[in-house]
């Protein structure tokens, strides 16, 4: 059909208005390029630990509530320093420690008054003597590293309590505490990537002066996750390459090919643009969302192309063929968008403000998606048009039925799961796999599964010294801290401290708990002090006075100024989810049978109380999310097709993916946590994409009153070919993250890249199959007389 015999003021709407003022369209696109691309160099990477907590949670509330009068157990680095040879009693060891006790102490960010090292004031001893009870600072007064002072700094170390706290218990590393703060001296959100790079700097710099040095901390993660990025952006741009080679594979058309990766990265442009304007980052859980956004746009844009190609190939105008493309296909891409943009709206009920930033940054980049893979792409190829090479290409299949050459091959193999034996074969299969995987998904854990840090690689600086700091000091850095509220001026109650003690000692016989500390303990440890060290005084007396004095010497980090909260610490092995939640349950128990109007035992501070909060949130989330996501894209699918056979066929496929994905996350070893929540939710946005494009175009062929077998046969040959073509080149552009150097990204792209294969080829293999028992051919209107199905009507093949 050439321009004079197509009429401009056919189509509805929306097309006339887009197509008959092209230039219009170009130029509102080409603005909102450049300024969003203005905007996006405003983007800035961070992190912040408040916002991978959930502030809503009873025991994240308990911790805002108290955090002012609770010692170190926020957000905090841990600074292991050990000498190269020999011990921490050296002269030269300990004037480097001054050194970078120092340095670090002058760090933007670091909350100085609850810093605490060997050269801090605040750390000091207690011991019993001939005259009473004495005590001082760890550093003697007079320390000049002499033999002498060195003696006797073992000698109030071994009195401070600091041994598997502050010093190894093989006294050859001692540590420097590190709380920080949530803002900077500006007033910014503290930027890990800089706070990371100055220790790194430190690190650097007292490494070469004999000492080695390893550090902890959810700050350090998050910097060395953020330092990651360059890895990030490299195996991104891989990706790009990868679909580019194979989309001009596929087309031989360097035009088209160009256009469908542009206006991809274009709506990535947008994304980023649009993120500071509305006053957000990316953080290094949001990072990987551009490519997502890339992927679903190429998926969108190389159906786009196809069309078109095909269009041309039959012998239609270039214009025209962007407009017949464009009635056939965007409803189909415009309600595949949607349920991707629902879906990931859908994260917004998971109360991390982390992830709800996640599903903004996603939902922006889908709407983006709107204007330049369903737009942008068919009014641009309206003017470049393919080659005429690649158009005739794109109908080989037909051409060489028509002469008589039969199905290809590849074709009439996916053809038979409309028939019985394959499609009965096919759904059992998937039934079976199903039970499979739901059976292995049901040992899916919630929270991490190894010690350290799992979005980093086993191997990595921050592992090992992870490995380091528990293999030194006994236990790991990860503290549970229960707070028990008394009455003002009365946490050193008799009746008080004897049920604190009662639950420390419950809790160290709890399988991961490595030691704990109380106002009790420090009681029992003073009585006996006092009493010549006989065992016998090792208890708690009912003696107000007594237990009143033993308090006004403790330290501040036990019991707070008003003397109304008390705090019991819980040292642990690991923060694994089973160890969290196994403390977390004896806790609570004990606090149902030990609370009073006066004395409440809360939860949780300290790294493993937030991270078992985090953990208890994202248990009810996960299911609670993926129930919301399907609910949302079958209530769109019904929409579409106005069948709720058809809403079965497109979903299924879905849900077998879910399950699987669930049971792979269990065989490599990924718990759900912040890191890895959204990712199902983001794999069933990107896979009903294919099934929406498949199953458009067969419906409408079978509206036409072709048989199943017909229809399918014409949708792969318009849509199928191109969701086997994105399915694959996308699942190869993942796979390569498995190289990366940050754990996460490799895990992710082993997932996405299952995902990916999974719903193309429950796409192509199961949808025929479910269609063979649940759909058929009808000229009545079954699928709904004013189903948005009418647009996609027109025949495929004219």
């Amino acid at each position: 059909m050439s321009m004079q015999d197509f009429d401009p003021r056919s189509g509805s709407t929306v097309e006339r208005a887009l197509f008959n003022h092209r230039w219009l369209v170009l130029l509102l696109c080409a603005l909102a390029t450049v300024v969003l691309g203005w905007q996006a160099t405003h983007l800035q990477l961070n992190a912040s630990f408040e916002k991978t907590i959930p502030a809503g949670h009873p025991y994240i509330r308990n911790f805002l509530a108290y955090q002012s009068e609770l010692s170190g157990l926020g957000n905090s680095v841990r600074i292991a320093v050990a000498p190269r040879e020999g011990t921490i009693y050296d002269a030269r060891y300990m004037e480097t420690l001054r050194k970078i006790n120092d340095e670090v102490f002058l760090v933007p960010g670091v909350e100085r008054m609850r810093m605490k090292s060997l050269w801090t004031p605040a750390t000091r001893w207690v011991g019993v003597t001939e005259e009473g009870l004495d005590g001082g600072p760890v550093i003697p007064d007079r320390f000049d590293g002499s033999p002498a002072s060195l003696h006797q700094l073992a000698s109030n170390i071994a009195r401070s309590g600091e041994i598997g706290q502050l010093v190894a218990r093989d006294a050859k590393s001692s540590v420097i505490f590190v709380p920080l703060l949530a803002k900077d001296p500006q007033g910014q959100m503290l930027d890990y990537g800089v706070l990371s790079d100055r220790l790194e700097g430190i690190r650097t710099k007292y490494e070469a002066q004999g000492v080695a040095i390893h550090v902890t901390g959810f700050a350090k993660i998050m910097g060395d996750l953020i330092s990651g990025v360059r890895a990030v952006l490299a195996f991104f741009a891989i990706a790009v390459a990868i679909a580019a080679v194979m989309v001009f594979w596929y087309t031989r058309c360097i035009r088209s090919t160009l256009l469908v990766v542009a206006a991809s990265l274009v709506a990535v442009v947008w994304q980023l643009g649009l993120l500071p304007t509305l006053g957000y980052a990316l953080d290094p859980y949001s990072i990987l969302v551009p490519f997502l956004v890339f992927a679903i746009g190429m998926s969108h844009g190389a159906q786009k192309m196809n069309g078109i190609m095909q269009d041309i190939g039959r012998g239609l105008d270039k214009l025209v063929a962007a407009r017949f493309t464009f009635r056939r296909l965007f409803l189909a891409g415009l309600t595949a968008l949607l349920a991707d943009a629902v879906g990931f709206a859908v994260l917004l009920v998971i109360d991390i403000q982390v992830i709800r930033e996640l599903a903004i940054a996603a939902s922006i980049g889908v709407a983006a998606l709107i204007f330049t893979n369903l737009i942008l792409l068919p009014v641009l190829l309206s003017y470049t048009g393919v080659s005429a090479r690649a158009a005739q290409r794109s109908l080989r299949a037909e051409a060489a039925e028509a002469g008589g050459a039969g199905k290809h091959p590849l074709w009439a193999a996916l053809d038979r799961f409309t028939r019985k034996p394959w499609a009965t074969w096919s759904v059992v299969g998937a039934l079976v796999l199903g039970a499979v995987g739901v059976a292995a998904s049901s040992q899916l854990k919630i929270g991490d599964l190894d010690p350290g840090a799992p979005e980093l690689r086993a191997d990595s600086r921050y592992n090992r010294d992870v490995a380091f700091m528990n293999a030194s000091y006994g236990a790991s850095s990860d503290v549970l801290a229960v707070m028990v509220t008394t009455p003002e001026g009365q946490c050193s109650r008799y009746d008080t401290l004897k049920r604190v003690d009662a639950l420390e000692w419950e809790l160290r016989q709890v399988e991961g708990v490595e030691s704990t500390n109380t106002l009790g303990l420090l009681n029992r440890r003073v009585l006996t002090g006092l009493n010549e060290g006989n065992p016998k005084w090792y208890e708690l007396l009912p003696n107000q006075e007594m237990l009143n004095l033993i308090t006004a010497g403790a330290p501040r980090g036990l019991y707070n100024e008003s003397c109304g909260l008390l705090t019991t610490y819980v040292y642990l092995k690991d923060h694994k989810a089973d160890t969290l939640a196994r403390v977390v349950a004896h806790v609570e128990r004990f606090a149902r049978s030990n609370d009073t109007p006066e004395v409440k035992f809360m939860l949780a501070a300290g790294s493993a109380g937030i991270e078992a909060a985090t953990n208890i949130v994202v248990k009810d989330a996960w299911r609670q999310m993926l129930l919301l996501v399907y609910a949302a894209v079958v209530a769109l699918c019904f929409i579409t097709f106005r069948s709720w056979r058809a809403v079965v066929v497109a979903v299924v496929p879905l849900v077998l993916t879910s399950v699987l994905a669930e049971a792979l996350m269990v065989a490599l070893g990924i718990g759900v946590k912040v890191a890895t929540l959204p990712v199902i939710a983001l794999g069933v946005g990107i896979g009903v994409d294919y099934a929406l494009y498949i199953l458009s175009v067969t419906l409408a062929q079978m509206r036409e009153g072709k048989s199943l077998s017909e229809a399918y046969y014409r949708a792969l040959l318009f849509t199928g070919k191109v969701v086997m073509l994105t399915g694959v080149t996308l699942a190869i552009g993942v796979i390569t993250w498995v190289a990366s150097p940050i754990k996460f990204q490799a895990d992710m792209g082993i997932l996405l890249a299952f995902m990916f294969l999974w719903n193309m080829l429950g796409a192509l293999v199961l949808l025929p199959a479910l269609g063979h028992f649940l759909l058929r051919p009808s000229a009545n209107g079954e699928y709904g007389s004013n189903s948005p199905l009418r647009a996609v009507r027109e025949l495929v093949a004219k």
